[in-house]
């Protein structure tokens, strides 16, 4: 497993992450974005974990989760 961060500055940088980004990603994202109409649909949908950033530890317990879980799903 790996983490990778990406720090976009525009929404067409998501059109390049999603060809780097490899398939058994977990992505997380701030919470904001589920409340953008159809992009946080968009999101929702297709399995994005989101961390309300304002709550610190629960945003470290949402992280410390996906990392379990990507430790223990990571079978070949």
């Amino acid at each position: 497993p790996f983490v990778i961060v990406c720090n976009h500055q525009a929404s067409l940088d998501l059109l390049g992450m999603v060809e780097v980004i490899p398939e058994r990603c977990v992505p997380i994202a701030k919470r904001e974005l589920l409340f953008l109409g159809t992009v946080g649909w968009a999101c929702w949908l297709s399995g994005i974990i989101f961390i309300e950033r304002r709550r610190r530890a629960a945003a470290i317990g949402v992280i410390a989760r996906a990392a379990r879980a990507l430790r223990r799903d990571n079978v070949r």
